[in-house]
């Protein structure tokens, strides 16, 4: 992998793993994923600054496709610690929830309390987040590309030789 790509990547990828990671910072996703689709432009504009060309279109879906990627692995290996040290409270705020909502059915009861001890849920949860965040991110990227455009001139073409070119049959 070209190094030109992956440290921006790896860059946007920690800007959306920290702060989808961190507790009540991570509600910036819920508006249309914020910090995934920011991880992503951020990235492009991190490899906008490196080229002396403007970065193409494609280039910019890739390089925010790898941020969103490495953010959604970052934001679940993140998460787990935060959730251990958060995990009281939450139960705390689950039984003051229950206890304030005594017409609640017993099942509705039984649901929440096996939701919120489950890991398994959690996994699921993880493995779901790095699909939409490499997704989004990809997304951010084209955005980027769109917002930091530089008025650069394209990439030169290949030298001659260097493309296969077919006789006609």
């Amino acid at each position: 992998m070209d190094s030109g790509r992956l440290q921006p990547a790896l860059y946007g990828g920690l800007f959306i793993g920290v702060l989808s990671a961190l507790p009540l910072v991570n509600a910036g996703n819920c508006c249309c994923c914020l910090w995934v689709l920011m991880g992503g432009a951020l990235a492009v504009y991190l490899r906008q600054q490196n080229s002396p060309y403007a970065v193409p279109a494609s280039e910019g879906a890739l390089v925010g496709l790898l941020a969103g990627l490495i953010g959604g692995v970052v934001a679940g290996i993140l998460s787990i610690p935060l959730q251990a040290m958060t995990s009281g409270f939450q139960h705390q705020m689950l039984e003051r929830i229950l206890s304030s909502n005594p017409d609640m059915p017993p099942e509705a009861r039984d649901a929440m309390e096996r939701w919120a001890t489950g890991s398994a849920l959690r996994t699921v949860g993880a493995l779901i987040n790095v699909v939409v965040f490499t997704v989004f991110g990809m997304l951010g990227g084209l955005l980027g590309v769109a917002v930091f455009k530089k008025n650069a001139p394209p990439p030169p073409p290949a030298p001659p030789g260097t493309v296969e070119v077919l006789p006609p049959e």
